[in-house]
């Protein structure tokens, strides 16, 4: 900030920000009193709301680096050589906390990712599991309300979770991920992150691929027991959020090797199961993760407000030659994130520095509205137009899909011929060692421990039962035993 005199907000010199104005000494204060009315007005309105989900956050700047040549399956300018580099801000978040929330909790991480390429902005909104509890959007909004506060008790309720989570039984996967020991990363920079959702890559011949994202953290993977996660939330609720800016101001800037699934757009419609499923991971044996770039981040905000909380980050940002696969939870997130982001920051909320293009200029006929800033000046705002103004390409940024048939309704996700809610959580659960599958039991045990009616608890350890026999003796036997 530039050295001179405080000033009101339209720039006057402020002579007195000690003493409010009164009417003699000791008198009422005196309605005149711009510079108290402008700051208690400004207080007032400082924060805007929270985000609904993901409100707990941390952020970084830095750079994404292409190490591997990819065009043969995209298009994108910003994967286009290897050795390209693209600046990247990321945000780190929990999902179910509000914003005053503790870091280290057993929640999944938001791994949200803003590419500034030059062709616009990609948004990659992704976590650090490479699955979800659910596969269709329309269940989102009651997910999310078994997480928050219950309405009449004002408190995370251990019926709600689990009356949810048993009655949708393809959450069992994502269940087994979050209580295992990734539930809770010992910090920021020792989790992995995914793009979790199927996305479509096209190249310039205009074929079409199927990927998936994975970013391995190069500091290796750490996590905390439920009990050394309970001390330290209490000890230090900010935890991960200073460790990466402190890790950040020593210099040792973490970083994340990318990498790809890639499946060839034939194979999805013979695919053993529906490769669009959210709740389902693409096994490595089928489809082997390949090695696309490195991601680091190297210089924290200046201001956590103004670049962390108002920093927006939508599915539907894509750049050409990459776009969105018919999985339906991402659909209906291709709507809902812009939308929440123009109820919670404003209409214009893409003009702010952290979310405008940085490697190239938004030309849009959009004007006006909330905190508009008047970049467009006099220039027309509509199109076509013969004053020079912007013009569509003619050229979509992803290729369509073919082959869509049938009669509008509500339709289930596709079933495919190995399609099955129970499979791949129980893959998981064989993949453990001894003392893994004791603590994932524990975990589990400890909080369907809580559930008040018997019927939500076994229905909830049916569930696991269903995905391994033994994975569901030990655990009614675990939850029996906390009991009595």
């Amino acid at each position: 900030m530039t050295q001179g005199p405080l000033t009101t907000e339209a720039g006057a010199p402020v002579a007195d920000n000690q003493n409010s104005e009164t009417a003699g000494v000791g008198g009422p204060v005196l309605v005149q009193d711009q510079l108290l009315l402008e700051k208690l007005a400004h207080f007032n309105r400082e924060r805007i709301p929270e985000r609904v989900v993901h409100a707990r956050g941390a952020g970084a700047y830095g750079t994404f680096t292409v190490t591997a040549d990819v065009t043969p399956y995209t298009r994108a300018a910003f994967l286009s050589e290897v050795g390209k580099q693209t600046e990247v801000f990321l945000r780190f978040s929990t999902v179910a906390g509000n914003l005053g929330a503790a870091d280290a909790v057993r929640d999944p991480r938001g791994f949200a990712v803003k590419f500034y390429t030059e062709e616009g902005n990609y948004d990659l909104v992704g976590n650090n599991t490479p699955v979800f509890f659910i596969r269709d959007a329309i269940k989102f909004p009651d997910f999310i309300h078994t997480q928050k506060r219950d309405p009449y008790t004002g408190s995370q309720e251990a019926d709600n979770v689990w009356d949810f989570w048993s009655l949708s039984p393809e959450s069992t996967h994502q269940v087994t991920w979050l209580f295992g020991d990734r539930g809770i990363p010992a910090s920021y920079r020792h989790m992995d992150g995914f793009g979790s959702h199927t996305f479509q890559w096209n190249n310039e011949a205009g074929e079409v691929f199927w990927v998936k994202y994975h970013f391995k953290t190069d500091q290796g993977i750490k996590n905390l027991t439920a009990e050394e996660a309970e001390l330290l939330a209490g000890k230090d609720p900010d935890s991960h959020q200073r460790d990466l800016r402190e890790a950040i101001e020593r210099g040792e800037f973490p970083s994340w090797t990318v990498g790809v699934q890639i499946m060839p757009a034939a194979d999805a419609a013979t695919y053993r199961f529906n490769p669009f499923d959210l709740t389902k991971v693409w096994p490595h044996a089928d489809y082997p993760v390949i090695e696309i770039g490195k991601l680091e981040l190297n210089r924290n905000p200046r201001n956590i407000f103004a670049e962390v909380e108002q920093s927006i980050f939508s599915p539907a940002h894509f750049v050409p030659g990459i776009g969105p696969s018919p999985d339906k939870m991402l659909q209906g997130r291709l709507f809902a994130y812009g939308d929440a982001h123009r109820y919670r920051v404003g209409i214009n909320a893409d003009h702010l520095p952290v979310n405008r293009p940085h490697a190239t200029e938004a030309r849009t006929n959009s004007r006006d509205g909330y905190l508009y800033d008047g970049r467009h000046g006099g220039e027309k705002n509509y199109e076509p137009n013969s004053f020079g103004g912007p013009q569509q390409t003619g050229r979509p940024l992803w290729q369509p899909v073919d082959g869509l048939t049938g009669g509008t309704g509500n339709h289930p996700t596709p079933v495919h011929a190995e399609d099955n809610d129970f499979v791949q959580a129980g893959n998981l659960y064989r993949l453990m060692s001894e003392e893994e599958k004791e603590r994932l039991v524990a975990n589990l045990a400890g909080f369907i421990a809580k559930v008040t009616r018997q019927d939500i608890a076994e229905r909830a350890i049916g569930n696991f039962r269903n995905a391994d026999a033994d994975f569901g003796k030990r655990l009614e036997s675990a939850v029996q035993a906390l009991r009595g």
